[in-house]
């Protein structure tokens, strides 16, 4: 079997374990510390990778600055939100549905950012998105009081809000990193993201990291196959023309951490959880629908 034919498994297989990755690390760490312990390791690994494959790094101030904002952006605020909120409570499982949340927001502020009219179509796909996410989030909030209600929801609305790192990232990301090697844009990223969460690990949470077993496996798998790998694969699929079916394979996100939180995790598959992942899945679908030219 040829890469080409089993890159699209393996990027899916490793992108949705960056939802049940966390899981690991609480009690060993605080989020915000062991994120910058892996966007730490994660640059140095692309630099020492970079200068073995001699790939040319910017010299243009500009593009240095444009890959340092795009990883703040893409890294930094929203995987630090995400694994803050995984850390405190969010179950991995409806992460991964919330994960879809970010085309859906992005042709949501299409209309604003680049004055681009939404079909009807596409329209109904935001609702259905977002009715979704509700009804996936029903069992964490049944028969509980208000109090419970409030602690409960604070780390989902975070989880939501950081979702706009993705989005804005991923427009800057299209509007001003266009040039340069990759692997070296990578550097400037995850440099970026670090200056994010470096200092919120001494104002968000204690800090905490306890050089377990456990925790160096998460690590290792953080930012090898996450970072490195994951990210590799994906920049395979467009560079070789998949750039459709690379972006097709988000719909493909929520049902399989799902699965994998089910799997590893024991996280309840009930009803409410695979509702909402099939109408979030086709909201998604719909959203991404471009409309017939007249």
């Amino acid at each position: 079997m040829t890469l080409e034919r089993i890159a699209p498994i393996l990027f899916v297989i490793l992108w949705s374990s960056g939802w049940i990755a966390p899981v690991y690390g609480i009690g060993h760490a605080s989020a915000e510390v062991f994120l910058s312990v892996r966007f730490a390791t994660a640059a140095v690994a692309f630099a020492i990778f970079s200068m073995i494959m001699g790939a040319r790094w910017p010299r243009d101030p500009k593009l240095m600055f444009h890959g340092f904002m795009s990883g703040l952006l893409l890294h930094g605020c929203y995987l630090g939100g995400v694994w803050w909120a995984i850390f405190n409570g969010v179950p991995a499982s409806v992460s991964g549905v919330i994960a879809a949340l970010q085309p859906l927001m992005t042709a949501a502020l299409a209309p604003i950012l680049v004055k681009e009219r939404l079909s009807a179509i596409q329209v109904l796909g935001l609702l259905l998105g977002f009715a979704g996410i509700v009804t996936a989030l029903v069992p964490s909030f049944e028969g509980v009081d208000a109090a419970v209600f409030a602690e409960r929801s604070f780390p989902i609305a975070v989880n939501i809000i950081s979702m706009m790192g993705a989005v804005l990232g991923t427009l800057y990301q299209k509007r001003f990193v266009q040039g340069g090697d990759m692997r070296t844009t990578a550097v400037l990223q995850y440099i970026g993201a670090l200056a994010v969460v470096f200092p919120l690990a001494f104002l968000v949470d204690e800090p905490k990291f306890d050089f377990s077993l456990q925790l160096f496996l998460t690590l290792g798998w953080s930012v090898f196959a996450l970072s490195m790998g994951a990210v590799a694969l994906l920049l395979y699929l467009i560079r070789s023309g998949q750039v459709s079916r690379a972006a097709s394979l988000i719909y493909l996100m929520p049902p399989a951490v799902a699965i994998e939180s089910f799997i590893f995790l024991g996280e309840p598959l009930g009803p409410w959880m695979i509702a909402g992942t099939v109408i979030v899945v086709f909201g998604v679908w719909l959203a991404g629908r471009k409309p017939k030219a007249a």
